[in-house]
């Protein structure tokens, strides 16, 4: 039986969507297990996002069979359901390379294929990227049909409304897919989930618009537009009238998006259908994960899983040394808000992955998921605070962009206490570029009226929990990377640092290095390699970009003929600051000291190893005993 499956593989013969367009639609649920297999094996190697491309396994196939890509253009969101997208359009024999490094994204990139017609790495895009695809279309007089598929954890944000409110712009074809599954990253909220669940109890019309439409075939043309008429009455009569067909769509469904030779008939029969004036919605219930049958319960539906044993399901967890600066933060807020009850955590979508879902196992009713809605984030821990509430922010630094005009406005020119607590900062290894917290020092520090800090270790990371706890006049952020800490110890007594105050880590002479979060480790590292070749660095740990000690600064720029910073961040940043405030004060004033300051190259830095990213950087310990021997050569120094 084994040997018979093998030998009747169709997914063997399908490289491109050409190929699969030869089979006969009943070949279509075959392909499709065969499909969901192969993602879920090659997944297994990898690692990665695969709940969200199993639940759209069907789906996937319907479309690439229906419609003519890439001359028909079809626009995912986010991306985290791309896989099969992939595997069908000529990258399956380089789907063993997915996130490794020189291999393929996680996600679409425009520049890998055209069949990845937009680059996806954010939620909430695809409907305003399609819409400018058909518009364009239209105004080059072009014939092809687009297609934007988005989920309903991605209609939390406000971004989807304002490109559904925009779709009256069109006059040719398009199509939207919402792809229902009742889940974002985490179990869905909001009124649209409940809007939703109640649209999926209602009776599908479709088999009845069919019927309407062949009996006004029938009619004799002068009642055609009373008929037509007669239908949407009926049509609505039906289904109840919805939301969607408010906004100007024609509205499809609920339908099984399991089912594919159904789903495949009706789309066909949609592309086909020149009767339909308006932008079609065809509304698909799937389920996050198909087909994953993992003994071991999971409540976001294995939305990204480690590399795991194909027939055990089991993920391969690598040995913790130290806890992750997630774990670290998740119990920190906890204790915290035991004992002080106008802490309120806020998370947009993202309980577990900042660590909220610790403190929602002790404090449910303290934690808030306002969904894939960054800016209703921030604004609404604005108004928190406005009446005494000490709101914490949990979000990621690359998705913190998303709220960038609310931190301005609505938190930093008032000057209300919101604290920002930001994950992932720096560099993020396979999820890449889109992910990258590379660029929250440099928007960040021109504000005026907020504090920030970056711990290099999770007992400076504890303490500076507490610190933004106890700042009430204005907002705070700390930055903080992805992964393990260093095996610092916690203290149990949690206690506040001087603001704007940073610390002397080792006492040298000549040349000092001040470093700014978690490259203080490859600052040692580069110390102790200097001192073997006898020279002898100072270094210090900044603890604050903003204010930046300035009397530090100056004992630093004092005392030595160079100094050096370091960061995990885009040029712009911390290092900017520094070399500022030396200018201002006349530091730098006839070459007695020279500065360096080392950070994230000016460029998108592709998904790799974090340690490798790195590297490639010049942030590692190589490149910062690199720079420091240059300097002594060049102020020959001789160590003592």
């Amino acid at each position: 039986m084994h040997a018979k499956k093998l030998k009747s593989r169709l997914l063997d013969r399908i490289n491109t969507p050409t190929d699969l367009k030869s089979f006969a639609i009943e070949d279509l649920r075959q392909i499709s297990d065969e499909l969901r297999e192969e993602t879920i094996n090659l997944v297994s190697k990898t690692g990665g996002h695969m709940g969200a491309g199993l639940g759209v396994i069907e789906l996937t196939v319907a479309l690439h069979y229906v419609f003519d890509t890439p001359e028909d253009q079809i626009v995912w969101d986010i991306g985290h359901q791309a896989y099969p997208h992939k595997i069908l359009t000529g990258r399956k024999s380089r789907m063993h390379t997915l996130r490794q490094e020189g291999g393929l994204s996680g996600f679409l990139k425009r520049s890998e294929s055209e069949y990845d017609v937009f680059g996806a790495g954010h939620s909430s895009t695809s409907i305003s990227a399609a819409l400018g695809i058909a518009a364009a279309r239209d105004i080059q007089n072009k014939k092809f049909d687009v297609v934007a598929v988005i989920g309903d954890g991605a209609l939390t944000a406000g971004m989807a409304y304002e490109a559904m409110n925009n779709i009256g712009c069109l006059k040719g074809k398009f199509f939207l897919i919402l792809n229902d599954n009742e889940m974002s990253i985490a179990p869905n909220v909001g009124s649209m989930k409940q809007y939703l669940s109640k649209l999926m109890s209602s009776k599908p019309y479709l088999s009845f618009r069919q019927m309407a439409k062949n009996f006004i075939h029938q009619m004799p043309e002068p009642f055609e537009h009373f008929a037509k008429k007669t239908k949407q009455y009926a049509k609505d009569f039906v289904s109840g009238g919805n939301f969607f067909e408010e906004m100007g769509f024609h509205y499809v469904g609920p339908l099984d998006g399991h089912d594919i030779e159904s789903l495949a008939s009706i789309l066909s029969n949609l592309k086909d259908d020149d009767g339909i004036e308006s932008p079609i919605l065809v509304h698909i219930k799937t389920q996050k994960g198909k087909g994953f049958n993992s003994p071991f319960a999971c409540v976001e539906s294995y939305h990204a899983v480690s590399k795991f044993d194909p027939d055990t399901k089991v993920q391969e967890k690598p040995k913790s040394v130290s806890p992750t600066y997630t774990k670290v933060f998740g119990e920190t807020l906890t204790k915290i808000a035991q004992d002080d009850v106008d802490i309120f955590a806020i998370t947009a979508a993202m309980p577990s992955g900042t660590g909220l879902n610790i403190m929602a196992q002790t404090l449910p009713d303290r934690v808030i998921d306002v969904g894939i809605a960054e800016q209703h984030a921030v604004t609404f821990a604005a108004g928190l605070a406005t009446q005494g509430i000490k709101p914490f922010v949990a979000i990621y630094s690359t998705f913190l962009q998303r709220g960038y005009d609310q931190v301005v406005h609505d938190v930093v020119i008032q000057k209300l206490p919101v604290r920002f607590m930001l994950d992932r900062a720096g560099l993020v290894g396979a999820d890449g570029p889109t992910h990258a917290g590379s660029f929250d020092l440099a928007y960040l520090m021109c504000l005026p009226n907020i504090v920030i800090m970056s711990p290099s270790d999770e007992a400076e990371f504890v303490a500076m929990i507490k610190t933004a706890h106890e700042i009430n006049d204005m907002p705070s952020v700390v930055r903080y990377p992805r992964g393990e800490g260093t095996g610092a110890k916690i203290p149990n007594k949690l206690k506040a640092l001087p603001i704007g105050k940073g610390r002397i880590v080792k006492e040298g002479n000549d040349i000092a290095i001040l470093s700014l979060g978690t490259r203080l480790q490859e600052v040692e590292k580069a110390g102790a390699l200097l001192k073997d070749s006898g020279i002898n660095v100072t270094i210090a740990d900044a603890r604050f970009a903003k204010p930046i000690d300035t009397n530090l600064i100056k004992d630093l720029a004092s005392n030595h003929s160079s100094l050096i910073t370091i960061e995990e961040g885009s040029v712009g940043g911390f290092g900017s600051w520094v070399g500022k405030f030396l200018e201002d004060e006349g530091l730098l004033d006839g070459g007695a000291l020279t500065f360096r300051s080392l950070t994230l190259p000016d460029e998108f830095i592709e998904h790799a190893a974090p340690y490798n990213m790195y590297e490639y950087a010049g942030l590692n310990c190589s490149k910062i005993v690199e720079t420091v021997k240059q300097l002594a050569k060049k102020h020959e120094y001789i160590a003592e």
